[in-house]
C-alpha cells in the first residue's frame, strides 16, 4: 500500500474512532499550545455535534491568550479525577510520556487515538492518524471532520484556524502550503474573524514578557561563523520581571531572525541542573532531529528539549552539535 493509500485508511479510521465510542477522555500534551489546544477544542466541538460526551483534562492551567476559546473553561487538573477512560484522543503529542499524569487516567486495554503532525512521534496509539504533510495538528482535525462529514460552526472554525496561525507564525513559515490556505479561507467562510485571533495569539504582550524580551536580549551570542544565534533565561531573570512560561514563548525567534542565522535557540534554566532548549531554524538544519537526539523532538524548523545540566554546559553542549549540523549541510546552509 502506498503512503498516500495508508493517509487515507488512518483517515478513515480515526473518523471511524470519532463515531464508535460515546464517551471519550481528550488530551493535549503537557504546556499546551494553540495548535494543541485548538485540535483538541476543534475535536471536542465536533464530538458534541456527533452526540458524544467527553472529559477534557490536562497536566496545565490554560495559558490566559488561549482563554478565548469557546469551551475553553471545561478543562480540568486531573488530580482528583477518579473516572478511567476506555476511549481517548491524544492531540499534537509525539509520544504518551508528553501526556504527563493525564495519562494515567487512561485504562488499561483502552483504545487510544493519537492525531498528530510531527516526524517525530513515536505511533503511540492502537489507533494512529500521523499525517506529516501536515502543517498543524488542526489541519488534521479539519479532514476528519470533512471525513464525518460534519458542518463546522464559527466555534470549531475559531479553534482550529487558531491552531493554523499559531503552528504557521500567521502563514509566514515554509509549511504554509496552498492546503493550509486553502482551509484558512473555508474557515473564515464559517465566521472566524483573524484579525481578533491574531490580535490575542501573536500580537498582545504581557508586560513581563516584554520586560524579558529587553532582558533577554542583553545574553544575545552569535557564533563566529554567524549562523548560529541564542539567547539565555535564567530564573533569576524570570522571578525579577515576575514572568511565567507563557512569557519566554516567542523568544526564540529574535535571535532566529538576525540576518545571517541559520539556527535561533533560546536557552531557559528550569532549576540550577536542568535547562530547557527551544531550536528555530530557517532553511536547510533539521532542528527536530537535533532534539530528539537530546531526548526531545517537534518539526524540522521549529522543536525542543529539557537536559540535564546547568544553563552554561547544556549551552555548551547543544552550540557543539549544532556547529556541528551546520557543518554536514555545508554551503547550502
Amino acid at each position: 500500500m502506498s503512503q498516500t493509500q495508508n493517509l487515507k485508511q488512518e483517515y478513515k479510521a480515526a473518523a471511524d474512532f470519532f463515531r464508535n465510542h460515546d464517551h471519550f477522555l481528550l488530551l493535549v500534551h503537557e504546556k499546551p499550545d494553540g495548535d494543541a489546544l485548538g485540535s483538541c477544542l476543534g475535536a471536542a466541538h465536533l464530538l458534541h455535534k456527533l452526540g458524544k460526551s467527553f472529559r477534557l483534562i490536562n497536566d496545565d492551567p490554560i495559558p490566559n491568550k488561549f482563554s478565548f476559546f469557546p469551551m475553553a473553561d471545561r478543562f480540568e487538573l486531573p488530580d482528583g479525577v477518579q473516572e478511567r477512560f476506555d476511549a481517548v484522543i491524544s492531540f499534537d503529542c509525539g509520544d504518551r510520556k508528553r501526556l504527563g499524569c493525564s495519562g494515567q487516567l487512561i485504562a488499561d486495554n483502552a483504545q487510544i487515538l493519537n492525531i498528530d503532525h510531527h516526524v517525530t512521534n513515536d505511533r503511540f496509539g492502537t489507533e494512529n492518524l500521523v499525517d506529516l504533510t501536515a502543517a498543524a495538528t488542526c489541519q488534521i482535525v479539519y479532514k476528519v471532520a470533512r471525513e464525518l462529514g460534519v458542518e463546522l460552526d464559527i466555534d470549531t472554525a475559531t479553534c482550529l484556524y487558531t491552531g493554523l496561525v499559531t503552528d504557521t507564525g500567521g502563514f509566514r513559515y515554509s509549511n504554509t502550503t496552498e492546503d493550509v490556505l486553502l482551509i484558512a479561507a473555508d474557515l473564515l467562510r464559517h465566521g472566524v474573524q483573524p484579525y481578533n485571533v491574531v490580535d490575542k495569539v501573536l500580537e498582545t504582550m504581557t508586560w513581563a514578557q516584554v520586560q524579558l524580551i529587553r532582558e533577554g536580549l542583553d545574553s544575545l551570542g552569535r557564533d563566529e561563523s554567524g549562523r548560529i544565534a541564542w539567547v539565555a533565561v535564567s530564573r533569576e531573570m524570570l522571578e525579577r520581571v515576575k514572568g511565567d512560561d507563557e512569557d519566554v514563548e516567542g523568544l526564540v525567534n529574535y535571535p532566529r531572525n538576525v540576518e545571517g542565522v541559520e539556527v535561533g535557540i533560546c536557552f531557559r534554566e528550569l532549576s540550577p541542573d536542568k535547562t530547557k532548549v527551544s531550536f528555530r531554524s530557517k532553511y536547510v538544519v533539521d532542528v527536530g532531529r537535533i532534539a530528539l537526539e537530546f531526548g526531545g523532538g517537534g518539526h524540522a524548523r521549529a522543536a525542543g528539549c529539557k537536559m540535564d545540566g546547568s544553563l552554561e554546559e547544556v549551552r555548551e553542549r547543544v552550540l557543539a552539535r549544532v556547529k556541528e549540523a551546520i557543518a554536514e549541510v555545508g554551503a547550502n546552509a
